[in-house]
């Protein structure tokens, strides 16, 4: 019979991966607890792709619903803050336009001389006449009664208000003519205009001192558009411009079409 060594014993040694994790278990430790860190914020910012699916769906769900309920979905387009256009090309200036306004027509006869012979007569005449001589320069002309419906808002490149003065004998030194601006519109220019003009073709002489208040206020100032440059003119006396006006208006015309022309030229 055989018989088994006194003495003798079996090891059971420890496995070497175990031996090294037992050694080095704070660095293990570490180890773990950061990858689980890295693993939990992952998850933190990146949810779950259905979740944001969902989301973008029902936001273009609405969108198409609001504009079209049969359109395919839109992408949802980031918004752009208007920017303004600076023009780079200038406006054409609007097209020039002349009232005029044949003064007492549509209303009344105006002053009346002892023979019959009426404002109105006159200053029709001249408004015929220089709407002619103007349009034949292009330029588009409104005829105007004294108090026609027009006139309420009237815009205009400007606007010229004929009249004659009184057929009555006042002295030898009652020939002439008068000019009166709008106060509510800048009308300088156009007045000297028509003054330095209307004194070339006639040899009238102006008298700024016999404006009357009813010239300086006259109602179609007050009536017309505000920007358009008005003004009246008393264009001579019915006693010792009589000739003149009657049956020699050709330079009359001409001196209120040409003022007319020099205003026009300032503004274009």
């Amino acid at each position: 019979m055989t018989s088994r060594p006194s003495g003798s014993r079996i090891k059971n040694e420890t496995p070497f991966i175990l031996k090294v994790l037992r050694r080095n278990v704070s660095i293990v430790a570490f180890l773990v607890v950061a990858m689980s860190g890295m693993i939990a914020v992952y998850w933190y910012f990146n949810p779950n792709p259905a979740s944001v699916e969902a989301v973008t769906g029902a936001v273009a769900a609405e969108s198409r619903d609001f504009f079209d309920p049969d359109a395919p979905l839109a992408p949802i387009l980031k918004p752009v803050k208007p920017v303004p256009v600076t023009q780079r090309t200038q406006q054409s200036p609007p097209p020039l336009r002349i009232g005029l306004i044949a003064g007492h027509r549509g209303n009344d006869s105006g002053t009346e001389c002892e023979d019959g012979l009426t404002e109105v007569e006159i200053t029709s005449d001249l408004v015929e006449k220089l709407a002619t001589v103007l349009r034949e320069s292009g330029i588009r002309i409104d005829s105007l009664d004294e108090f026609d419906p027009r006139l309420n808002n009237y815009f205009a490149t400007a606007l010229m208000s004929i009249h004659v003065d009184s057929c009555d004998y006042v002295n030898d030194l009652a020939t002439g003519f008068k000019i009166s601006g709008s106060p509510y519109t800048d009308s300088s220019q156009f007045s000297i205009c028509v003054q330095q003009a209307y004194v070339e073709a006639t040899n009238l002489p102006y008298h700024p001192n016999s404006i009357t208040p009813h010239m300086a206020d006259y109602h179609a100032f007050r009536e017309i558009s505000p920007g358009t440059p008005a003004l009246i003119i008393e264009v001579g006396f019915l006693h010792l411009d009589r000739d003149r006006l009657v049956n020699d208006s050709e330079d009359v015309v001409n001196g209120l079409a040409d003022g007319i022309l020099c205003y026009l030229e300032e503004v274009r």
